[in-house]
């Protein structure tokens, strides 16, 4: 199911703002977007906002060119220690691929549930995004820029997350975002569907005893750019609760700074409720992304 999903995606064709430029020929890294342009790497790997998926497209390539991304994320809560880190190329403005890997740290949960101090979940995805239609900057300023995307994950232990009630360690995320910069206002706004059945993300499995347990989720963002280099913002994400253990949807509060052209650091205060039943999960998140 999930090789067909990402071949059909592909078939069909910054933190923040992606503006295309013509290439020059025979140039397949042209930078051809202008600061900022360069979407930000969420913690699955496609491109969006730190936890939400956007239309965007990764990479700064212009509109017959190829682009290059690579990101490394740190989310400290309370509890437990988050890390990703991942590559994606974007193609034409038009087509994103990219690959992720989660890492989960349960410190003292870990014992506290069996699998023993430090225990680290760990997970791979592998992702497919096109552009169906629109652009964030240009055109009809009430049509967005749609995108389709696929996010094939693979739990890289599945014995724990069968223990704790899953169906299974790989699943498939659809999603369907749409997103528009008002330009006169130097808003972003975006919204997405994702359709799931991943337990956090997939870190605990996907769906729960005989049941895939799919479900319909809504990811939404709004960003402000302050000046040419620095962007604030704010992403809403919710959670399915497939194993009942109280997951919570999510929030954060973003502020993004382009150091330079290619490099790009991303903190925010993020609000990821319950985990594995260990609430107020909240802390910080930073992320740095290089970008060609």
């Amino acid at each position: 199911m999930s090789k067909s999903l990402i071949i059909a995606a592909l078939s069909l064709g910054a933190f923040i703002f992606p503006v295309q430029v013509s290439a020059q020929d025979g140039d397949l890294l042209p930078g051809g977007k202008l600061v900022l342009t360069n979407a930000t790497s969420t913690i699955e790997g496609p491109s969006g906002g730190g936890i939400s998926t956007w239309s965007s497209i990764n990479g700064l390539e212009a509109d017959n060119g190829i682009g290059l991304t690579g990101h490394v994320t740190i989310i400290e809560l309370p509890d437990f220690g988050w890390q990703s880190h991942g590559i994606a190329m974007g193609i034409a403005n038009r087509v994103e691929l990219s690959y992720a890997r989660q890492n989960f740290d349960t410190r003292d949960v870990g014992a506290a549930l069996g699998l023993g101090r430090g225990y680290t979940l760990n997970q791979d995805v592998y992702s497919a995004k096109v552009r169906l239609a629109g652009d964030l900057v240009y055109g009809d300023p009430l049509l967005p820029q749609i995108s389709l995307g696929v996010q094939h994950k693979r739990n890289l232990d599945g014995v724990v997350a069968k223990a704790v009630g899953a169906r299974s360690e790989n699943g498939t995320d659809v999603t369907l975002s749409a997103t528009k910069l008002f330009l006169s206002h130097s808003l972003l706004v975006s919204a997405a569907a994702r359709y799931t059945n991943a337990n956090q993300t997939g870190l605990l499995g996907f769906g729960t005893g005989e049941d895939r347990n799919y479900d319909l989720q809504f990811e939404g963002s709004m960003a402000y750019q302050l000046s040419r280099r620095a962007v604030i913002g704010a992403e809403f994400r919710t959670k399915p609760d497939a194993l009942g253990l109280g997951e919570d949807d999510w929030m954060d509060l973003f502020a993004a700074y382009a150091v330079t052209d290619n490099l790009t650091l991303t903190a925010a205060y993020a609000d990821l409720g319950s985990i594995a039943t260990f609430k107020n999960q909240r802390g910080t998140f930073v992320s740095a992304q290089v970008a060609f």
